[in-house]
């Protein structure tokens, strides 16, 4: 996305089972590459891991009321 990705939009990167199909390659965003997976972010579980990154998306956008 040459233009950044809006808080909200599906990453056009992400495959169907929601890994980046861009994971370890050089272009990668500076973003993506220096989101580390910790507890707090991924939690017990995929569905705890996607509401997470859902809020960190609402938090980072424009508005900042997605």
């Amino acid at each position: 996305m040459p233009l950044g990705k809006p808080a909200g939009v599906r990453c056009v990167q992400l495959l169907e089972d929601n890994r980046c199909a861009i994971f370890g390659q050089p272009e990668r965003p500076a973003f993506c590459a220096g989101l580390k997976p910790d507890i707090e972010m991924c939690g017990p579980d995929q569905t705890y891991a996607l509401r997470w990154l859902g809020d960190l998306e609402r938090a980072t956008s424009v508005s900042g009321s997605n």
